[in-house]
């Protein structure tokens, strides 16, 4: 009987917490989500199942949590090595900032810079949506949030879970999970949050615009593009250096068509591997005792108005624009100025054609989308530079 007693102890159910149950019932409503709505699957499936493994109670002497990552121990005189657990060796590229590189270098293989290049006013609409990150980060300082906190829950809003999690892990290491939870949470609900803010401030009217088609791009600016923006990025935000590089290191590899293998690679299988990984041992870092905290719904309710700030710059920078434009711009184009490729930018195609069918924005739209994930990635360098010191 006493073993079966000490058995007893050692389950899962006897050390069950309200919290841990709270955040199996999360992970199982994300799982629902990827399933049943199709709300990035890619994302919010491996994110699901790893909260459900973080909040699975173990016994202590056991390494198994993230967070378990073993080291040198000195006891009575001696010096003896505690092996960590195998998920804290998954979670060392979160927590040390080497997925989202990874990640960056397989964006970049498969992104399509043309539409930007053929259009390039439609950049300002990318650094527009930036807005929301600066004025969030001012938000979360006056909540009490620190300079370097603030910095990493304002980055949310770019809507760019990658650059989220770099810049959370060299900021604000203690705030990660939940940040990485918000980002991601809220690039999977881009099709519900934004288009209320892009009809609410648009009218009929401006959504029936249509654009010019953009003018075909030659190869020679396609390869030169990568090399030259990541120059003038680099040399703004040096911070950027890391994710710039990636992104255009890999669009570099797919325009030159010399590298095909190469690009092929890093845009499919790897990418694949790393989200996997990278969702994965992020839920699993959701732990209750760790998660469930004030700061973490500060940080979600922080993270859905940077996000609708980002949203509502771009389109009312649009707006803006067409005040001095002879060819007027959709505005609904300006609400893909966030980060979250493609899908941000299949909105405003979803929206624009439930006002007329035959109006296709999809193309356009990709411009501001991509230029939102530069815009975003220097936006993080240069917070890095500034509030690292």
């Amino acid at each position: 009987m006493d073993i079966f007693f000490k058995f007893i102890e050692t389950t899962g159910f006897a050390q069950m917490t309200w919290g841990n149950a709270t955040m199996i019932v999360i992970g199982l409503v994300f799982i629902g989500l990827a399933i049943i709505k199709d709300y990035e699957p890619l994302l919010l499936l491996p994110i699901g199942f790893g909260v459900i493994v973080g909040n699975i109670p173990t016994i202590a002497s056991m390494a198994l949590s993230v967070y378990d990552e073993g080291g040198m121990v000195l006891e009575d005189g001696k010096i003896s090595y505690v092996s960590g657990s195998v998920l804290s060796l998954i979670y060392y590229g979160v927590s040390q900032g080497v997925f989202p590189p990874l990640i960056f270098l397989g964006i970049g293989a498969m992104t399509d810079f043309s539409t930007m290049l053929s259009n390039p006013k439609l950049v300002l609409l990318g650094a527009a949506a930036q807005m929301g990150i600066f004025l969030t980060l001012l938000g979360a300082m006056y909540l009490g949030f620190t300079p370097q906190e603030a910095g990493a829950i304002g980055i949310i809003g770019g809507a760019d879970g990658p650059t989220a999690i770099f810049l959370a892990s060299r900021l604000a290491p203690d705030l990660l999970g939940a940040i990485a939870i918000a980002a991601y949470s809220y690039m999977a609900l881009v099709p519900v949050i934004q288009p209320p803010i892009m009809k609410l401030l648009t009218s009929r009217e401006e959504r029936l615009i249509r654009m010019a088609p953009p003018r075909q791009v030659s190869r020679h600016e396609k390869i030169l593009f990568p090399i030259a923006a990541f120059l003038i990025c680099t040399l703004i935000a040096p911070g950027s250096l890391v994710l710039i590089g990636m992104l255009f290191f890999g669009n570099l590899m797919k325009e030159s068509m010399v590298t095909e293998r190469l690009a092929q690679t890093a845009r499919t299988a790897m990418i694949d591997i790393v989200t996997i990984l990278l969702g994965f041992s992020v839920g699993a870092s959701t732990q209750a005792q760790t998660f469930l905290r004030p700061e973490s719904m500060l940080i979600f309710g922080l993270g859905a108005a940077s996000f609708a700030v980002a949203t509502a710059s771009g389109v009312l920078f649009a707006k803006f624009m067409n005040l001095f434009l002879e060819e007027k711009i959709n505005p609904l184009v300006g609400a893909a100025g966030v980060s979250a490729v493609p899908d941000s930018a299949r909105v405003v195609q979803m929206v624009g054609q439930k006002e007329d069918p035959h109006n296709f924005l999809l193309m356009h739209a990709m411009a501001p989308n991509v230029a939102g994930v530069i815009g975003s990635a220097v936006a993080a360098g240069v917070l890095w530079s500034v509030l690292s010191n």
